[in-house]
């Protein structure tokens, strides 16, 4: 006699899908893109201006720290309007560190002139960055009015 399951050697199909193994897998997934995500991103973190910005005001009236890229790529430090000699990155990131130190809180802003290539100004943002700077403000000019 053949088994209430076993009629003729067939088995009754089953009108269920088993979802144990794709939840297996969609769990292994975002395990690894939960790892993977944080090492995609690179890059400089700026709080970008908005379209209609109002002037940065001063904290505790301390002059901010102003790092500068001119024409020809070459970098500056101004700290309280102070016009200096042309300095490398690493002169930079020291100075800037050696201030930070010496006045927390104090705004480190940077001006690149309107010809000067994106690089540079990344090379400059990503240098403040390495000494500590959370924030870079960024220098701009209003556009000039119409009439």
């Amino acid at each position: 006699m053949l088994g209430p399951f076993n009629r003729g050697g067939r088995r009754k199909p089953m009108g269920e899908i088993n979802v144990v193994p794709f939840i297996d897998v969609m769990l292994v997934l975002l395990v690894i893109f939960m790892i993977t995500a944080p090492m995609l991103t690179q890059g400089v973190q700026v709080d970008l201006p908005q379209v209609s910005s109002e002037p940065i005001e001063d904290i505790e009236n301390q002059e901010p720290i102003i790092a500068t890229v001119d024409k020809e790529g070459r970098f500056y430090l101004s700290i309280g309007g102070e016009d200096q000699d042309p300095i490398s990155l690493e002169q930079i990131a020291d100075r800037v560190i050696i201030l930070l130190e010496r006045r927390p809180g104090t705004q480190v802003l940077v001006k690149g002139h309107r010809e000067v290539g994106y690089g540079a100004v990344v090379s400059l943002m990503s240098t403040l960055q390495t000494a500590g700077v959370s924030n870079v403000g960024l220098i701009s000019e209003p556009p000039p009015e119409e009439r």
